[in-house]
């Protein structure tokens, strides 16, 4: 089991989750964070720190969410060597984001 990251973080990019995370699973893209599920170890760290309730365990994602265990699997890997593991500002209008509706539609993938 790994943890996952949802809809909530996207455009929003609050990085406390990264920096408590002991084995740096967290990987960073433009507007949204991912965990690896190959170098999460399941410690639950990060979801208390998460202040819009994006992170949750691969089989407790809503199931609403559940199409992002595929796209963390994805971005993990493309983003590999985006490894974050400290706290940096949150993207500009990440307070304006976190209650609005999104979608994968909204990921930006590439930097």
């Amino acid at each position: 089991m790994a943890y996952v990251v949802t809809e909530p973080c996207i455009n929003c990019k609050y990085t406390n989750c990264a920096s408590v995370c002991p084995v740096d699973a967290f990987r960073e893209g433009p507007n949204f964070l991912v965990i690896s599920p190959d170098d999460c170890i399941d410690c639950d760290a990060c979801v208390s720190e998460c202040p819009v309730e994006a992170i949750f365990p691969d089989d407790e994602v809503p199931e609403k969410w559940e199409h992002y265990i595929e796209w963390n699997e994805k971005l993990a890997e493309k983003w590999d060597d985006k490894v974050i593991n400290e706290t940096v500002d949150p993207m500009p209008e990440a307070d304006e984001w976190a209650d609005k509706e999104k979608s994968v539609d909204d990921i930006v993938q590439d930097w």
